[in-house]
């Protein structure tokens, strides 16, 4: 067991069950991790973390299964156990692809895995090329969408858990479907959320419309980061997923010479060179610039394409006639046609839903297959 606790005086872990517990002290290393060996534990075992003499049993901020919930114990995976029929599968070019968006919830009356799995030979007939999926990390209750998420690697108990995630991409890969993961690293639901226990995740030098800031840049961060980019590699490499959406990267508060958004890109292009497969970071932005899909070579964050957001308003806007809020400047036909031709329409113009002008132009070398065109 390791956990990052910088600050503890003690931490332990407890094992085993009700009547039957044990608790093992931690020693620490260089960094603020702790560590301790317990032979006996393996697949399957039951453990939380106590802090500083706390009774209160914290769940593992990098646990991958959560059986009780985001406030019960978590639970060893071990990932080797599960057996892959998908060995064939050399993943797909992002490029031309059909993607379909897809909430495991309300994708069917069950809202399982298992259930999505039954109807993937629909996605099939449709001619979908890749599934994304919204977020399937552990959040508080039954039911969500998914965007208030608090255990970033553990798979939402009440889909199926880590093993109906794999059985999902599984099937989806013997269909010849990919699947893209949802991820939202720039804040963390309010229900569960037990980070600040172990240590500095979240800094006040930023503030966000969810409060606190996840911390990019302040003391301390260096560990934040890791958490993420491996978290970011984890959906890849243990549940064979084919690519990332990242939430709203615009509210990132990143300062540091180096984005988290090119270091969670240049992690997860090595981990594609390693697997020999092609493995894609997609983002969700606001900011109107290309600067985010430009490649690292040329001075950007090097993700492979980013949702167009113009493209989609100029479509909505048209066809429904919403004017309000940041639909405002869209609804004409030669907005739409911008927005078709030059994928952003505030590209360094007036906009009136900001008060300034926003974005950039995207440069002509710049391939239209790095924007999403989505409605």
């Amino acid at each position: 067991f390791r956990v990052w606790v910088p600050d503890a005086k003690t931490v332990g872990v407890v094992t085993g069950t009700d009547g039957d517990e044990t608790v093992h002290e931690m020693m620490t290393d260089e960094g603020g991790w702790w560590w301790v060996n317990v032979p006996a534990a393996g697949h399957g075992t039951d453990y939380a973390f106590l802090v500083d003499g706390d009774v209160d049993e914290l769940p593992d901020p990098r646990s991958a299964w959560q059986p009780g919930g985001v406030h019960g114990r978590s639970r060893l995976v071990d990932h080797s156990l599960f057996s892959w029929s998908d060995s064939a599968w050399r993943g797909i070019t992002l490029a031309g692809s059909v993607l379909y968006e897809l909430h495991v919830g309300t994708f069917t009356p069950e809202g399982t895995f298992d259930a999505a799995i039954e109807r993937l030979d629909h996605l099939v007939a449709l001619g979908v090329d890749a599934v994304e999926l919204l977020p399937v990390n552990a959040f508080a209750g039954r039911h969500g969408w998914g965007y208030d998420g608090v255990d970033l690697f553990a798979v939402h108990e009440p889909y199926g858990g880590p093993d109906g995630l794999k059985r999902f991409v599984d099937a989806a890969h013997n269909r010849g479907i990919g699947v893209i993961m949802d991820v939202v690293y720039n804040h963390l639901g309010p229900d569960g959320n037990y980070l600040s226990r172990f240590g500095p995740y979240f800094t006040d030098s930023h503030v966000t419309p969810w409060g606190p800031a996840v911390n990019l840049d302040a003391p301390g961060s260096d560990e934040v980061r890791a958490f993420i980019v491996d978290n970011a590699l984890d959906w890849l490499r243990h549940y064979h997923c084919d690519g990332l959406r990242l939430d709203a990267v615009h509210a990132f508060a990143d300062n540091r010479a180096v984005h988290l958004l090119e270091e969670i890109t240049a992690a997860v292009h090595g981990l594609a060179a390693q697997q020999r497969r092609p493995l894609f970071v997609i983002a969700e932005s606001d900011l109107n610039d290309p600067r985010v899909v430009t490649t690292r070579e040329a001075g950007g964050h090097g993700l492979d394409a980013q949702w167009c957001d113009d493209v989609h308003h100029a479509l909505w806007a048209a066809l429904s006639g919403e004017r309000q809020g940041y639909y405002s400047d869209f609804g004409s036909l030669a907005t739409l046609a911008k927005a078709m031709e030059h994928a952003f329409v505030h590209d360094g113009t007036y906009s009136t839903f900001r008060g300034r002008s926003h974005g950039r132009p995207v440069p002509g070398h710049l391939p239209a297959h790095r924007f999403i065109a989505f409605l």
